[in-house]
């Protein structure tokens, strides 16, 4: 969502570095190509509308290139930061290590282990740890709202589960979902039980963060055999748990999840 001091091209610089791309090339073939060849009639000498849009229409050929060539501009930062932000997720080995990550460095880390998940990731780019919703993640028609506490040594209390979950209700969102590299209370997971918020803890945080990192070795570099789906017949990826009793567990899950929520066990 655009704030207010935000202009298109800080957007930009947060959606994928080929958008900006596509606006550029887009924009300077209606600028060149298209606007000039619209007719537009006259309704009298003193048309306002009429003057306006044939001045635009005239100078549109001369800003074609300087427009596109703008919109530009976001495409290789946007690049740098996706691959700054893989590699800030491949490196991390242990729990201390992401303890140790600045707390902007914290969210594009969970929001990297998401986006390998292939969800669509926004990022909240308002400056300050505490500005409410870090992260909206979206995959299949669901919507759902991360915040990050990158607390080493204080859990997370049930005040902070109460007020992302009023959130979560406001803006109709599917889900929430609290990230912390520490600690839950045992009233803030009380309350988040029956409700759909999940609280997640430094343990599962790491088997999250391990679970892509596999999950991308092995889909991008290792040749596996291809497993299928006993439910539906979709491929089916190997994936690790980060939550719950199997905790770094590996398994077969279903390419189509959450369609279909089957599961094989994994043997080496």
């Amino acid at each position: 969502m655009a704030r207010k001091n935000e202009s298109i091209l800080d957007i930009l610089v947060l959606l994928p570095w080929w958008v900006s791309v596509a606006l550029s090339g887009i924009s300077y073939l209606v600028l060149k190509y298209f606007i000039p060849s619209i007719e537009f009639q006259q309704k009298g000498s003193a048309d306002i509308t009429y003057i306006l849009f044939k001045g635009f229409a005239g100078a549109a050929p001369s800003l074609a290139p300087i427009i596109a060539l703008v919109l530009l501009i976001p495409a290789p930062i946007s690049a740098i930061n996706s691959w700054r932000k893989r590699k800030l997720l491949d490196k991390q080995e242990s729990i201390e290590t992401v303890r140790n990550l600045k707390w902007r460095e914290f969210e594009e880390l969970v929001g990297e282990a998401y986006r390998r998940q292939g969800y669509v990731v926004c990022e909240n780019s308002g400056a300050g740890p505490d500005g409410g919703i870090d992260l909206t993640l979206k995959k299949s028609g669901e919507v759902i709202l991360v915040q990050c506490k990158q607390w080493r040594n204080i859990k997370v209390g049930v005040n902070k589960v109460r007020e992302l979950y009023g959130v979560q209700i406001s803006q109709n969102a599917n889900k929430s979902i609290l990230m912390t590299s520490g600690f839950f209370t045992q009233e803030a997971k009380n309350f988040a039980a029956n409700k759909s918020i999940d609280l997640v803890e430094g343990s599962q945080l790491l088997g999250l963060i391990k679970s892509v990192q596999s999950q991308f070795k092995a889909t991008s570099f290792t040749p596996t055999s291809l497993v299928t789906c006993p439910k539906c017949g979709s491929e089916m990826i190997l994936r690790t748990a980060y939550k719950g009793s199997n905790i770094g567990q590996k398994f077969w899950g279903c390419s189509k999840f959450p369609n279909c929520r089957a599961i094989k066990p994994y043997k080496d």
